[in-house]
């Protein structure tokens, strides 16, 4: 074993100096041939056209804690309603991907004719153009960060603002703020239960009782009534929401569905209580107690939708611009001493590689074996290529 040692170390040092060998011949290649690729680098770089980086920063539209939504949490069953239409998780990545957008794009592609300034004929190579040439990026901080490259440093600082422009006009096409998507649900509620109180309260007063008679005089335990099964609606509606964001495992959901138990259990024990109307009565309770069951639904969503549109007012989707872009003073691409660094790394593992690999072949033809299946390889790479071989090799 110690003799078998011995000769595998020996081979090994044979091997390592065979290697440190074909270094040494070749030394000068490997030192002036990444030196010469570096520099044709260097002067090729000097022939591109430089490219300059523009950058706008700006801080979206923040949400806060309005007073109506204060207010909402103190309902109970009605406080959900909105806050399931409005939980908004990460909105600062939801503006981000709205800069990416088609609508953005074809605003910036039309305003700029980027058409023609990337010749391309198709709107859909201008986008994928476009996208490559900005950057847009969210940070840590709350600020979101937009850079354009263009070989124009003007076009590069107005492409980068008009980001913000069309970011703005996409916005007031859509509902992002929590008071925007309260508004629009209360909206829609306030629409839908005016219609329901309107058909009530004809059916009321085509039964020949006055409605302000009630109104000033009203019945305790009907009014009790229709306020709790206005509840009752309420938290349905929630729960209906609720389906469309979370599961129904989510502790949210279970907690929601506990409430809606409660208040319809509440509901079941007042309506037994109440004694069973007779007669004339009956078709007057029963108009009634509509009456004031959609009267009840409509004045709670009638003061949140003014108390939504007033914090929409207030609050808005303003961006506001913490650094606008201005023309670069100096080019951001190429970077000449880079490029060279590069070129010139990259060249000399080839010439290494290169150098090997020719040492590997020049000590195969020494050996007759090894002589003869490199001979074969040839013939065969010869034959895929459809040329006939060259006699002699």
């Amino acid at each position: 074993m110690t003799e078998q040692q011995n000769e595998i170390q020996e081979e090994d040092e044979i091997s390592l100096l065979d290697l440190l060998q074909v270094l040494v011949d070749n030394l000068r290649l490997l030192l002036l041939g990444p030196l010469a690729i570096g520099l044709a680098a260097l002067g090729i770089s000097f022939v591109i056209p430089p490219t300059y980086t523009a950058t706008t920063v700006i801080l979206p539209p923040q949400q806060q804690q309005s007073s109506a939504s204060m207010m909402l949490q103190s309902l109970g069953a009605l406080g959900g309603l909105a806050s399931g239409a409005a939980g908004l998780k990460n909105p600062n990545d939801q503006f981000v991907s709205m800069m990416k957008s088609d609508f953005v794009a074809d605003e910036l592609i039309v305003r700029f004719g980027l058409l023609e300034r990337y010749d391309v004929d198709y709107r859909i190579d201008a986008r994928k153009k476009l996208l490559e040439n900005s950057k847009i990026n969210t940070g840590k901080d709350g600020l979101i960060t937009i850079e354009v490259d263009d070989r124009d440093p003007a076009t590069a600082a107005n492409i980068a603002n008009a980001y913000v422009v069309a970011l703005s006009k996409l916005l007031n096409r859509l509902a992002i703020t929590e008071s925007q998507q309260r508004r629009l649900f209360f909206e829609k509620q306030v629409e839908d239960t005016k219609q329901k109180l309107n058909a009530a309260q004809t059916a009321l007063e085509t039964s020949g009782v006055n409605v302000s008679a009630l109104k000033s005089n009203p019945e305790t335990s009907i009014k009790a009534t229709a306020e709790l099964q206005a509840l009752v609606t309420a938290q349905e509606v929630k729960l209906g929401s609720m389906r469309s964001y979370l599961t129904e495992a989510a502790p949210e959901f279970k907690l929601a569905q506990t409430e809606l138990a409660a208040l319809q259990a509440q509901f079941a024990k007042l309506q037994k209580n109440q004694p069973a109307p007779s007669g004339k009565d009956a078709n007057y309770i029963a108009r009634y107690r509509d009456f004031l069951y959609y009267s009840t639904l409509f004045e709670m969503f009638s003061k949140q939708y003014v108390l939504a549109k007033v914090d929409e007012a207030r609050e808005g989707a303003v961006i506001q611009v913490v650094d606008k872009a201005v023309p670069p003073e100096r080019k951001s691409k190429p970077k000449k001493a880079m490029v060279a660094a590069l070129s010139a790394v990259a060249g000399g593992f080839g010439l290494l590689l290169f150098v090997f690999i020719r040492h590997s072949f020049r000590q195969a033809n020494s050996n007759s074996e090894t002589a003869q299946k490199v001979a074969s390889l040839k013939r065969s790479w010869h034959a895929f290529l459809g040329h006939a071989p060259v006699k002699g090799r």
